[in-house]
């Protein structure tokens, strides 16, 4: 404020002084006695209030960069301490090759280390505090870091730096080494250091980033490839497995003193050292690999094996592959070891005289045989049904129902299945085997007989000539149904449920047929027998089954054979009673299948012989002739116009079985064209009934086989010639390439058609005009 005198000129009076005057050297001397303070741990003498203001006015009175450049020079220099007195003297002195003392060594450093560092955060800590007001303002203004930058800065300069820096990264990397080795190290002193290495971030990243990680993953690796050869050449298959790394989560324990990203990389160069190179080597180890560990039924290490592989990206494809090869090779070894010889309806005597021990113990033997008979088809069906569960299991404990391993389990099922020319037939057989009534107190339960059976479709399922199995199917359901050999009805209904079940009403449709005629086969014998009480009664009591001739498998012979009077006369009979009931029908006899129960004398006593309709035909010949005489094998064959083979058969089981009711001359086991037969008197046996030539489902001969082969490529001509006009008549005009296509697809659910016979197939139908080719030679119309 200024005041003027009179007459002469205003006066300017200076301000007042407030207190002493401002000095930045003293106030900065004793905020610097206090920041030494703090570095020496004795902060808690200090008046914060004093020291705040000390640089509050350092800062007011714009001497914030030499507050600023002086904070940071006491900083550098508590550093430089802190590194003389707890670091350096803690570098390792010459060549340790002690691992423990190493481990020790480096464990002090790494604890020194973090020791610096935790000094440092506090004593920055209280800096910030009392430096706040001027990291508010100058950090800002001067283009430079906060006061807890500028000590990230200085740490780094000072502390992290060669030689110090390389002996902290040294000393973590051995101890890396001593655990993999199997020392016990500290490991809170390897975090805190890492910690500190991944707090401390520049531009290139963290100081763990660019520091440590590199060098960590690089000797991990060729730690791992060295493992790897280790483990190899020491270890058997499930000893490797459980030691390897990946999995053994002890080992792997250290990762977790490392950040997160760092885990997946390790688990990386695991995969890449001791999985991805070795997949087949260890999954193929002779005497220890997955076949041994299948065939030992070690789920667990099989378990471990899948959890290893999974995770790599060729894993499951290798473990797949492996799978295929293992069921392969032993679906091969069935099919080898199922084509054993097949045995014969019975065996016949040599001739030869025997003593009763010897008669005895071969009577068992037939026994046994006859049992067996079909002994190479049931023991293949059941070894693959045995072999099903067994990989089922391995899928569903070891392999947690993986669904790409269940396909390649099916593929390799469905190829070693399909390449046994016989398994349609000998899958039938195995059905035929489980359906059919057994032997007195050998009775499967209902129970039983399903779960079979159910197991059995599994076999069906992979089968792909679905039609071959039908055939085969269908011959032995008949002589099941025929000759009451069925275990019951409900049963064979259940198979059939499952057949439609997964093929659909058409392929059982036949099948079906087939009940039904034998249901209506009871009723009309019923109603035929009320009826000849009120007609002329034959002699022979009938029972007739009624087939219709498109559901069964059989068909007319040749020529027809020729039936004894008495039989003929109660054809004739059943006929007169069908007829009146159905007209326009037409009925043919099939002796072959049928059977008869006759009384037959001999010098001892009466038997009841249950024998085919064949059997008695030759019986009967035999019925005017003297106990002396005999019929020579061409007269018997002209008598009875029966087939060869059948007849064949039907000597041999009359005359060289265990029954012999006829005498054969010469002896022997087979029938020969110059062979001649007598009535056998003498026969006895313990019992009063007695069942020859029991129709026993085997497989077929070769040349049976070649005949049934036949009549199926012929039944599938018409069936693509069906097919082919089924999709042409729908679509009109179709190319060759996507015709054959579609054909193929819609049969595959039967069998898979050949693309040449289908495109012959195609020919013949274009030449019976029902397709016509178009001019591009390549598509065809459809004629109306």
């Amino acid at each position: 404020m200024s005041t003027a005198r009179r007459g002469g000129r205003p006066k300017i009076k200076p301000p007042k002084k407030h207190g002493q005057e401002f000095s930045a050297e003293k106030t900065w001397e004793a905020l610097s006695r206090s920041i030494k303070e703090i570095h020496k741990h004795n902060a808690a003498t200090l008046s914060f209030e004093e020291n705040y203001r000390y640089a509050y006015n350092m800062v007011l009175h714009k001497q914030s960069e030499m507050l600023y450049n002086g904070v940071s020079d006491l900083v550098a220099k508590n550093l430089d301490d802190l590194a003389e007195e707890h670091i350096i003297p803690r570098f390792p002195t010459g060549s340790v090759n002690d691992q423990i003392q190493t481990s020790q060594s480096g464990e002090l450093l790494l604890k020194g280390l973090r020791e610096v560092w935790d000094d440092h955060v506090g004593n920055m800590t209280k800096l910030g505090q009392l430096l706040k007001y001027m990291d508010r303002t100058y950090p800002d203004q001067a283009h430079v870091p906060s006061t807890w930058g500028k000590g990230v800065e200085l740490f780094l300069s000072h502390i992290i730096k060669s030689p110090i820096k390389d002996h902290l990264v040294d000393a973590i990397l051995k101890q890396v080494h001593c655990e993999r080795d199997g020392y016990t190290i500290n490991r809170s002193a390897v975090k805190g250091c890492v910690d500190v290495f991944l707090w401390l971030e520049t531009d290139q990243g963290t100081i763990y980033k660019r520091e440590l990680e590199p060098r960590f993953l690089k000797e991990s690796e060729t730690f791992y490839k060295n493992e790897a050869s280790t483990l190899l050449n020491g270890c058997e298959c499930p000893e490797y497995l459980e030691r390897n790394p990946v999995i053994n989560l002890k080992t792997l324990a250290f990762i977790i003193t490392y950040p997160p990203q760092t885990g997946p990389a390790v688990i990386q160069i695991l995969e890449s050292t001791l999985l991805t190179p070795n997949l087949a080597t260890v999954i193929n180890m002779p005497n220890s690999g997955l076949d041994t560990m299948i065939d030992t039924n070690k789920l667990s290490d099989l378990a471990r094996l899948y959890r290893l592989y999974l995770p790599v990206p060729t894993g499951r494809q290798c473990l797949k592959k492996a799978l295929r090869e293992s069921i392969l090779r032993r679906g091969k070894e069935l099919n080898e070891s199922s084509s054993g010889p097949s045995v014969g309806e019975g065996d016949a005597d040599d001739g030869q005289e025997e003593d009763s021990s010897k008669r005895k113990e071969k009577a068992k033997s037939k026994a046994r045989i006859a049992n067996m008979n079909a002994l190479p088809a049931i023991k293949w069906v059941q070894d693959v049904l045995d072999l099903k569960d067994r990989f089922d299991c391995v899928w569903k404990e070891a392999f947690q129902s993986d669904r790409e391993v269940e396909g390649a389990i099916n593929e390799a099922f469905e190829s070693f299945i399909n390449s046994h020319p016989k398994a349609p037939e000998y899958t039938s057989l195995f059905i035929d085997d489980n359906l059919k009534r057994g032997l007195k107190g050998k009775q499967k339960t209902d129970n039983e007989v399903d779960a079979i059976l159910d197991k059995t479709i599994t076999v069906f399922r992979y089968i792909s000539d679905k039609d071959v199995f039908e055939r085969y199917y269908k011959n032995h359901l008949a002589k099941r149904l025929l000759h009451g050999r069925s275990v019951s009805d409900d049963a064979e209904r259940g198979m059939l449920g499952k057949l439609k079940l997964e093929s659909g009403y058409q392929f059982t449709s036949k099948l079906e047929g087939m009940f039904n005629d034998m249901k209506v086969s009871a009723d009309a014998t019923d109603d035929y027998r009320n009826w000849v009480k009120d007609h002329r009664t034959p002699a022979v009591d009938l029972h007739v089954t009624v087939m219709t001739s498109t559901f069964w498998p059989y068909s007319a012979p040749a020529v027809a054979p020729v039936v004894p009077p008495i039989l003929a006369e109660a054809c004739k009979s059943f006929e007169a009673f069908y007829f009146s009931r159905h007209s326009g029908r037409r009925l043919t006899w099939l002796t072959s299948m049928g059977s008869a129960d006759v009384r037959a004398a001999f010098k001892s006593r009466s038997h009841d012989l249950n024998v085919s309709t064949h059997a008695i035909m030759i019986l009967l010949l035999f019925e005017k002739l003297g106990d002396e005489d005999f019929l020579t094998y061409s007269e018997i064959k002209e008598a009875t116009l029966i087939e060869e083979a059948d007849l064949k058969r039907n000597l041999q089981s009359l005359a060289c079985a265990k029954f012999k009711v006829l005498k054969k001359h010469p002896p022997g086991r087979d029938i020969n064209d110059d062979d001649s037969f007598s009535y056998n008197v003498d026969f006895s046996a313990p019992i009063q009934r007695i069942k020859i030539s029991t129709v026993l489902a085997k497989p077929e001969t070769n040349q049976e086989r070649k005949e049934t082969q036949d009549k199926i490529d012929e039944e599938r001509k018409h069936q693509i010639d069906a097919c082919v006009v089924r999709i042409m008549k729908d679509r009109k005009h179709m190319r060759h390439n996507d015709l054959i296509n579609e054909v193929t697809r819609q049969l595959s659910a039967r069998f898979n058609p050949d693309p040449l016979g289908i495109k012959k197939r195609i020919e013949a139908l274009i030449e019976r005009e029902y397709l016509e080719r178009c001019e591009d030679r390549k598509s065809y119309n459809y004629l109306a």
